[in-house]
């Protein structure tokens, strides 16, 4: 076998090398046969469109007219190698398997009733940048992945319960910059109304943003018609921390649901997770509702100077800052500091806005 040295020496390319090497090589796995034939006439299959319901190890479930197939992915399938290749809520074109591969499927664990051959271009997105950490990771990679939660919906409902777990305007804060640039109108639900009154303040405090407010009790189903009505026709997905009662609204909003719903630690009052990954359902006037894993932060992948943008109440105050690239945190002659101390801003929002701004400072 030459080295690089004489590939280089006699001018002979490095490919035709390789390849010389591939014709004597053995194949390493012996291929089936109809599977080398499915390969050999991809083109000539049938070819439907339909939408990823579910994700799980060894396959996809895709909804194609109303009927549910179990996929896998096409060799020629490529997808961006910095997001989620796919996501619940994706619109993707399906190779159909060919019927006399039917009868092989219970002899095949491998087996599939299509193969996703491409995804259509994401309208909108809920993401999270994925850990550097871990054992899998390379420490030496720059560039960030972004996990792709749910594609293709309308609409965030940001679900805080008004106690069991308490409500957080730090985690409503980020989720409203999260579906701001996922491009989804973030609307807020208030559960657990029948447990406590909530804040009056903080929700005054939402509404003059332009954020809509939804006041419901899963458990007792007070709000719970009103939120329904808001959702016909729309594609929403839920996202909160654990224990708020996402599931709790998906059973009230779409009966026959069933999904298993667990109460909040007594010892710290945070909720447990029940949900292990993002599903959809289709709501009774129309529309689906996909419930995600619970979270307890949103991640985000954003420059620092782009967070004043998600704070709008700033910007008439940031105008007449001392710099034109103030941080809002420790430059003298900030307005937005000035207007913070004179209670002309609220300090809530404030520190938010720092907590927010030291996460994105430490990723």
């Amino acid at each position: 076998m030459k080295n690089w040295q004489q590939v280089y020496s006699s001018g002979q390319e490095e490919s035709d090398v390789a390849s010389g090497m591939q014709k004597v090589m053995p194949r390493a796995v012996k291929i089936p046969p109809w599977r080398q034939g499915q390969a050999a006439d991809i083109d000539g299959l049938p070819r439907k469109e339909g939408v990823v319901v579910g994700l799980f190890p060894g396959g996809v479930a895709v909804n194609v007219e109303g009927q549910e197939l179990l996929c896998n992915l096409a060799g020629v399938f490529r997808p961006p190698p910095t997001s989620s290749a796919l996501a619940v809520g994706d619109h993707v074109t399906v190779a159909l398997t060919r019927a006399e591969h039917a009868d092989a499927q219970g002899d095949d664990k491998l087996r599939s009733d299509g193969m996703i051959l491409s995804r259509s271009e994401r309208k909108t997105a809920l993401c999270r940048p994925q850990p550097r950490s871990g054992k899998r990771r390379d420490q030496y990679e720059t560039q960030s992945f972004t996990k792709v939660i749910v594609a293709n919906m309308d609409v965030l409902l940001i679900v805080v319960a008004v106690r069991q777990p308490p409500m957080r305007a730090a985690l409503i804060d980020r989720a409203m910059i999260v579906a701001q640039r996922g491009n989804l109108a973030p609307t807020l639900v208030v559960n657990k109304i029948d447990l406590d009154e909530p804040d009056e303040d903080i929700l005054a405090e939402y509404s003059r943003l332009g954020m809509t407010i939804f006041r419901c009790s899963a458990r007792a189903g007070e709000g719970v018609p009103a939120l329904a009505a808001a959702l016909a026709g729309k594609s929403s997905v839920l996202a909160g921390a654990s224990g708020v009662g996402k599931s709790s609204l998906i059973n009230a909003l779409v009966p026959g649901a069933s999904v298993v719903t667990r109460a909040v630690r007594k010892s710290d009052q945070r909720g447990r997770h029940t949900t292990a990954s993002a599903s959809i359902y289709q709501l009774p006037g129309g529309g689906v509702i996909v419930d995600t894993p619970g979270v307890r932060e949103l991640g985000m992948d954003m420059e620092l100077s782009e967070l004043p943008w998600y704070f709008p109440e700033f910007e008439p105050f940031a105008a007449t800052c001392k710099f034109n690239d103030c941080s809002h945190t420790h430059e003298p002659s900030c307005a937005v500091l000035a207007a913070v101390e004179e209670g002309k801003l609220p300090l809530a929002r404030y520190e938010s806005y720092l907590r927010i701004f030291e996460s994105v400072e430490q990723d």
